[in-house]
């Protein structure tokens, strides 16, 4: 803090120094930038050397759609909703991991989806998009 003499007046000067305060937290910065990098790899690994693996190729997602007129249809196949349920279980049996779509259309009436979601949900499904357009 500086303070003006008695020469100068009356008047008392009582404006913080801040540039000291700066110094002194750039030095800490730098500090901390140099001494992160050397405290994550602290501790030296020998990993094990492996064969190369190839991540299994994600699979085609399956699309349940309703239409207008509330048919139900799988990948562009209709079925009557007994005949989906029996589809769509033998797929899950095949492949649990399985992704499927749900799509309908926007004027189909509320009981039809809710019918198929049912038989979705009967069949094991627990991977499933519901699709919709974006505005």
């Amino acid at each position: 803090m500086a303070f003006s003499t008695q020469s100068d007046g009356d008047d008392v000067m009582s404006e913080i120094n801040v540039t000291p305060l700066v110094d002194v937290m750039l030095v800490l910065l730098v500090a901390f930038i140099v001494t992160v990098p050397v405290m994550t790899n602290a501790i030296q690994v020998n990993l094990p050397k492996t064969a190369a693996t190839k991540p299994p190729e994600p699979s085609k997602p399956i699309t349940i759609s309703v239409n207008a007129e509330g048919n139900a249809f799988l990948n562009q196949t209709q079925l009557a909703l007994p005949q989906l349920e029996a589809e769509l279980i033998a797929k899950q049996a095949a492949n649990p991991e399985q992704v499927y779509h749900l799509s309908s259309d926007e004027s189909v009436k509320y009981g039809s989806v809710a019918k198929v979601m049912a038989v979705i949900e009967r069949s094991g499904i627990t991977k499933l998009a519901v699709l919709t357009q974006n505005q």
